[in-house]
């Protein structure tokens, strides 16, 4: 029997946590699977292998590990399939095949597209956007990010979009702040490209009140959030897991 394990990335802010369940939730009635359980990778409970646990409780063979991360870095390469593998080790004859993050989508360029129109009423030719992720020492991620960008400032045509880290390798965000201290044209808008409201939104708004940037300096979007269009994506990763993606498996 099939069975779909959300894997959230877990939150310090009980907030963050309940956002992460009711998104979830939400997608559930678009997966034709009978059993579906939600965990979180760390600070929050049920943890992955209990999340396995709930699944096999209920008469899951084969669970589709579905991973709520933006982009490959290290949770989704080393964070996981640690935790999948614990859980291989109690279940042996349970069938594990674990999904892609989100990655380079589209549907996203769209979501961060609405982000800035939601505080702005200008011509995109006007407008520079700078993206902030949460960051990984994997360079992959650096690679990828600014992907995103370049494909949100062709497809909208934007006169700039930069990216900053709130940690590990890549453009730090106290280096990108201090650079608009000092090289300010435009106003800028700020897009956090994270998932839920949390601690690092915290502390984007704080850091941006210490250097006291006013409004018409520097504008700060919404995350990208669990919107539509991540949603939609969500959805084309489990039935891509449990129909179609087989280089995941981890079995055997």
């Amino acid at each position: 029997m099939k069975a779909v394990l959300y894997v959230a990335h877990g939150s310090r802010v009980k907030a963050g946590v309940e956002e992460a369940r009711q998104f979830i939730e939400t997608v559930k009635p678009q997966i034709d699977v009978a059993i579906q359980e939600i965990c979180f990778l760390e600070l929050a409970e049920p943890s992955i292998v209990e999340g396995v646990s709930a699944c096999v409780a209920k008469g899951a063979t084969e669970i589709a590990i579905i991973p709520i991360l933006l982009l490959t870095a290290n949770h989704a390469k080393q964070d996981i399939p640690l935790e999948i593998n614990k859980a291989k080790e109690m279940y042996p004859s349970v069938t594990f095949t674990f999904g892609k993050p989100f990655g380079i989508n589209e549907k996203l360029i769209d979501s961060l597209q609405e982000r800035v129109h939601q505080k702005s009423t200008k011509q995109n030719e006007e407008i520079e956007v700078l993206l902030i992720g949460r960051g990984s020492s994997d360079d992959s991620v650096q690679i990828d990010f600014q992907q995103i960008a370049n494909n949100l400032k062709r497809k909208y045509n934007y006169a700039l979009v930069d990216i900053c880290f709130l940690y590990g390798k890549g453009p730090s965000f106290e280096n990108a702040l201090e650079q608009l201290q000092t090289n300010r044209e435009k106003p800028v808008y700020v897009v956090p490209y994270i998932l839920f409201t949390g601690l690092l939104k915290i502390g984007i708004q704080k850091k941006m009140a210490e250097l006291g940037f006013s409004d018409d300096e520097v504008v700060l979007c919404d995350c990208l959030g669990y919107d539509e269009n991540v949603r939609q994506v969500l959805i084309e990763r489990v039935k891509e897991t449990l129909y179609s993606y087989r280089e995941g498996v981890l079995n055997g």
